[in-house]
């Protein structure tokens, strides 16, 4: 049950926006194993002009960036399969937005089961519930 917070350094784009939700749904259900029907993505459009990168506006640089997040269960995953994941997050990015500045950040968060869930139940409750769904 990933979320996942986008944010790309381009004017608003919807058919741009479509492509890396995709893309992300496909290598976090093919990497991470996580069920696609419930991975969420949350994607915005930062004005170039108001993303800095060592003090500069990114519009400046003439480069795109951008900032991927996704939270999920911890000890669901291993170090590897992260890695890989960020690796194959960053290549997706740069193919789809082009120059892919190096200081385009992506970060996984693993949560305590406990400390979060979905349709008001726990990932822990959900993991010691005769049907557990969700990781």
């Amino acid at each position: 049950m990933p979320i996942l917070t986008v944010l790309i350094g381009r004017p608003p784009d919807t058919t741009l926006a479509r492509q890396v939700a995709d893309d992300l749904l496909g290598l976090t259900a093919d990497i991470l194993g996580k069920r696609a029907d419930l991975v969420a993505i949350a994607l915005q459009f930062v004005d170039r002009s108001h993303w800095f990168i060592g003090g500069q506006a990114v519009a400046e640089g003439g480069k795109a960036t951008a900032f991927v997040e996704i939270r999920i269960t911890d000890e669901t995953n291993t170090k590897e399969q992260k890695a890989r994941w960020i690796a194959a997050v960053h290549a997706a990015l740069a193919e789809r937005l082009g120059s892919l500045h190096d200081t385009s950040y992506v970060q996984v968060q693993d949560v305590r089961a406990a400390a979060w869930g979905y349709g008001g139940r726990t990932q822990e409750a959900r993991l010691h519930a005769p049907h557990a769904v969700g990781f």
